[in-house]
């Protein structure tokens, strides 16, 4: 069997280093990022950055295990958490590592980067606050159970979930408790800021709306477990639940708009969903990626994967990536669903893509973090 190293020699086999060298010197030009879980607050998932039509493999890097959490992408500079504790910053035009950073356990929480800092939680239930260069510890937090929430911030907060049953805002500066609202199951997924508040699904099977400055609370019963993150358009919200829906939210009535379940394949959706201004994105454990309309929650197409998609999806241009539990990374036409690229890496995905300055990373359970783009 072959070693890891000489898979991604031969992965990389026909990329002309010299042609790489040319690449590296662009990158400092990129002006979009992609800085938290899912790109923005809102949690879209929809990237500014534009990929060529046949992204080709730049770089490669390994690490002792493997890769859960999404990376984020910020002044040409990749940070993403391992499974082997390590927090990592990379330079994006070549994988070069500019630094690390040793939490206490597995790192399965996506990092938000904002105003030259860091945050993340790991496995043991530590939330981390670094500076951005160099990832110095600023501070750190101690939830009562692991958090693999990815966090969001507004103002002077920064917002996650817990599986202490648990949303936290502390305060930016210091880490301090701002205040602590408890639910009535586990939070995996990341909050997702509308307006003043924060919404937030879990394991309890309400949608919680909590207000940034002080936690005040109001709810929408969602009768389902739900695993991924919302996303929010408007005075709407979009989440996938492990009672096989996908459903729409109106924030404003506090109501259901809308329920989509596949009417053959009855299949949990773990999958966070991207949205435009008329289609929804998720993935499904149906090996079906979905494209759903936006007012009506009707299927407008699917696209049979090779495995399960846990991955969610990102839209970016006209197309729409994401990756499988085999390996494959696709790029589908956004309006038809048709394959116009994939790339089948050697290990299982559970991770999201991140695109910014013309690249996409991902990573994958093997210990291989992938960055594809243009070739010259």
């Amino acid at each position: 069997m072959l070693s890891r190293t000489m898979r991604t020699v031969l992965l990389l086999t026909g990329v002309s280093l010299a042609l790489l060298v040319v690449t590296l010197g662009r990158d400092s030009a990129a002006k979009d990022a992609w800085p938290m879980f899912r790109g923005n607050p809102q949690q879209t998932g929809v990237s500014d950055s534009l990929m060529v039509d046949e992204p080709s493999l730049l770089w490669t890097f390994e690490v002792e295990e493997g890769f859960e959490a999404t990376a984020a992408i910020l002044d040409s500079t990749v940070f993403v958490g391992g499974l082997d504790g390590h927090f990592y910053a990379l330079e994006l035009g070549s994988g070069r590592e500019k630094g690390r950073f040793k939490a206490e356990d597995e790192i399965k929480s996506s990092p938000a980067v904002v105003d030259g800092t860091v945050f993340f939680g790991d496995e043991m239930g530590n939330f981390y606050a670094l500076e951005a260069a160099g990832l110095k510890l600023k501070w750190k937090f101690q939830a009562d159970s692991s958090v693999t929430s990815s966090p969001n911030v507004s103002r002077d907060k920064v917002f996650f979930g817990s599986y202490d049953n648990s949303v936290y805002a502390l305060n930016r500066s210091d880490g301090s408790v701002a205040w602590r609202v408890e639910t009535g199951g586990y939070v995996h997924g990341s909050p997702a800021l509308v307006g003043d508040d924060v919404a937030v699904a879990g394991c309890d099977g309400s949608l919680w709306l909590l207000r940034q400055l002080d936690g005040e609370r109001r709810t929408v019963e969602l009768a389902a477990y739900v695993g991924g993150s919302p996303a929010v358009l408007g005075n709407r919200l979009f989440v996938g639940t492990f009672e096989n829906e996908v459903l729409g939210v109106d924030l404003g009535k506090r109501s259901i708009l809308w329920r989509y379940r596949h009417p053959q394949r009855q299949f949990p959706f773990y999958s966070s969903p991207a949205v435009t201004s008329n289609r929804l994105f998720i993935g499904g454990r149906d090996k079906l990626l979905h494209a759903l309309d936006l007012e009506t929650g009707k299927a407008e197409w699917t696209f049979e994967a090779r495995a399960r998609v846990d991955s969610s999806p990102v839209v970016a241009g006209s197309r729409v990536y994401f990756a499988d539990k085999s390996g494959v990374v696709y790029g589908l036409d956004r309006q038809s669903g048709k394959v116009n690229w994939r790339f089948d890496t050697t290990g299982a995905i559970v991770a999201s893509p991140s695109l910014a300055g013309g690249r996409l990373v991902i990573g994958s359970l093997d210990g291989i973090l992938y960055a594809f783009g243009e070739n010259n």
